[in-house]
């Protein structure tokens, strides 16, 4: 990508230009769960590993690392995509959750993380041109998990002050998968899962700066986690501050996923729906975790579809979707099930598309 100049008045916004319009006119559907529906597949060590030459004689086992198979079987994905849409989904997440050179290290193959983001930016581009229609536009959202480890919390309980990451490692890991994303084609970035607010702020500062770079901008989705009862996230803020720490970045959307199912997140979705001046995005668990289940989690589609059908019907959200544990049948219902509701009205501070810069 090439690097432009800053000297012009604004910045060129080309993708998801229709996103804030159209939730202002009815309540958007996001997808499921990759990982849920790749455990379905049931695949092997030679499935993850496929043909790339990279993977012949690679000395650790490499089943599991989902991203992976954007490179090595790509079918799967691009079935998973569609089956997606087929349901409804108006917003379908890049299958690059963890594919940043940090989360990549777990299987030594940071080398092909940027690889990993530009074929899955392909691939989910490709579908949702495909399914997209003038009443139904289609949008590709390039996913930047938190990964595995955590700038603001130790990792060694005798030693406080320990850190496996620092911000400038999770700067640089970022701006990579975000070069990577935006050539790939996506629509808008979702920061998701965000359990660490400083790793959250790291992927903020990278994308601010390949915007920058860049002088293109794309609209932004922001995704926090309530670990449990408590209403605060891993490194320890309530929502409210939560928001507060990040409403700087002036995101599209603001809003939970994954953890609780929506039962237990409806409180927390409840008051960030009255603190923020964003739309509110939602898209939870299937329930709680069941081992005895098919999908591993306890909600079929029509309770947890029934239960953001109420959130719907209180004027809380504006896109809603699910997270582990959800399948097409979910997003099928939920869409469904929501369809005859009204968006959460919001009251913008910032016009994401006409922004001045200043020289």
């Amino acid at each position: 990508m090439s690097n432009k100049s800053l000297n012009q008045s604004t910045i060129t916004y080309t993708r998801g230009n229709q996103l804030p319009e159209l939730m202002r006119t009815r309540i958007l559907i996001l997808d499921g769960a990759m990982g849920t529906m790749i455990q379905q597949y049931k695949l092997t060590e030679q499935d993850f590993r496929g043909s790339l030459p990279a993977l012949f004689n690679h000395p650790i086992d490499v089943k599991g690392n989902n991203e992976l198979l954007s490179m090595t079987k790509p079918e799967v994905i691009r079935g998973i995509h569609e089956q997606f849409l087929v349901a409804g989904a108006d917003i379908i997440e890049t299958n690059t959750f963890g594919a940043t050179t940090i989360a990549q290290e777990d299987y030594r193959l940071a080398h092909l993380a940027r690889e990993m983001n530009l074929a899955s930016a392909k691939i989910a581009r490709d579908v949702c041109h495909q399914f997209s229609t003038p009443d139904k536009p289609r949008f590709v959202a390039g996913a930047l998990g938190p990964t595995p480890k955590t700038a603001s919390i130790s990792p060694d309980v005798n030693d406080p002050g320990a850190r496996n990451v620092d911000f400038e490692a999770l700067r640089q890991a970022y701006y990579e998968q975000v070069e990577a994303l935006y050539e790939g084609g996506v629509d808008l970035l979702l920061v998701e899962t965000i359990f660490d607010t400083l790793n959250a702020k790291a992927a903020l500062f990278a994308i601010d700066e390949f915007f920058e770079n860049n002088n293109v901008k794309l609209p932004l989705m922001i995704s926090g986690t309530v670990t449990d009862a408590s209403g605060r996230i891993l490194s320890g803020q309530t929502v409210e501050a939560f928001w507060n720490s990040l409403r700087h970045a002036k995101p599209m959307t603001f809003g939970l996923n994954c953890a609780l199912g929506a039962a237990l997140m409806k409180p927390y979705i409840t008051e960030l729906s009255k603190i923020c001046d964003t739309a509110i995005s939602c898209y939870p668990n299937a329930g709680l975790p069941n081992p005895m289940s098919d999908t591993g989690f306890d909600e079929t589609p029509e309770i947890t579809s029934q239960l953001l059908a109420n959130f719907s019907k209180e004027g809380l959200v504006n896109i809603v979707g699910g997270c582990c544990g959800t399948t097409p049948a979910h997003i099928a219902q939920i869409a469904k099930a929501v369809a005859k509701f009204q968006p959460r009205v919001w009251q913008s501070k910032w016009n994401p598309y006409k922004e001045v810069v200043n020289d």
